[in-house]
């Protein structure tokens, strides 16, 4: 329950700051703040779930006396309590990741307490005080699931990762293949923060080509077809000279180049 409400504590601190307006050197403002405290959050129930694991696995080698009326009453009281709480998250928008971390510490604690008052049950009608224990080794893989999940969705924010379900490769063919577009490189997408994904990218147009009206059509091609809206791309006349556009123009270049086939093949 301590983690539970340092969890909530922590998504509502991260709330604060994600809302403050950017300025000065945070350009983005704060809004990572919020990722930060799911990887945290993901952390406390690794770590929550080692503690526990070890105390379940010290006492399935020695189980000691347990009072089965008593752990029934605790668990009914935990549910109760972890229900209106998992229900108040529900209803929050579970997209930010932030709300999410919280929402799985309350919602692996509702598990944990479930567990409990059946091993209660069982422990009262039966005398087989293992029971608490598996039922806490059960609750431990929960958590370890969920703590795992946040680590890895948290961490591919922070590692400025591409969001899932987009793939750079395809996006940048795409625009390369838009009429007047020669090469798109140092494309780059990635999350500010939960549902804020973001695009940039270099793009090259044919000599007598538009370079506003290709800005405009591949910004309309973005945001129709894969919900990017906050872009910036940069736009350059492709250099007649037969050296690699690409090395003209950037000298270290980040990713490949994508490149239009050539009209006629």
């Amino acid at each position: 329950m301590l983690t539970d409400a340092f969890s909530l504590v922590l998504a509502l601190i991260a709330m604060r700051l994600a809302a403050r307006p950017a300025k000065g050197t945070y350009t983005f403002g704060l809004k990572r703040a919020e990722i930060l405290s799911a990887q945290a959050n993901g952390i406390t129930l690794l770590l929550a779930a080692a503690w526990l694991g070890y105390e379940a696995v010290e006492r399935l080698l020695r189980p000691p006396e347990v009072t089965g009326w008593m752990v029934l009453v605790t668990a009914l009281a935990g549910v109760a309590v972890n229900l209106a709480a998992t229900w108040c998250l529900s209803r929050a928008n579970r997209a930010s990741l932030n709300v999410e971390g919280a929402y799985q510490h309350i919602l692996n604690d509702l598990f944990a307490f479930i567990g409990t008052a059946v091993a209660g049950v069982v422990v009262m009608t039966t005398g087989f005080a293992r029971a608490d224990t598996i039922a806490t080794l059960f609750v431990v893989a929960l958590m370890v699931k969920a703590g795992c999940g946040l680590l890895r969705e948290s961490g591919r924010i922070l590692l400025e990762a591409a969001p899932a379900g987009l793939d750079p490769d395809a996006i940048g063919g795409e625009l390369a293949r838009t009429p007047s577009v020669a090469e798109v490189h140092d494309l780059h997408i990635w999350t500010i923060t939960s549902g804020e994904p973001a695009l940039s990218a270099h793009v090259l147009v044919r000599p007598g080509g538009d370079c506003h009206a290709v800005r405009r059509d591949l910004g309309r091609l973005l945001a129709d077809s894969y919900g990017l809206t906050h872009t910036t791309l940069q736009i350059d006349h492709e250099d007649p000279a037969p050296a690699p556009a690409a090395a003209a123009h950037c000298a270290n270049g980040h990713g490949p180049a994508h490149r239009a086939v050539p009209q006629g093949r």
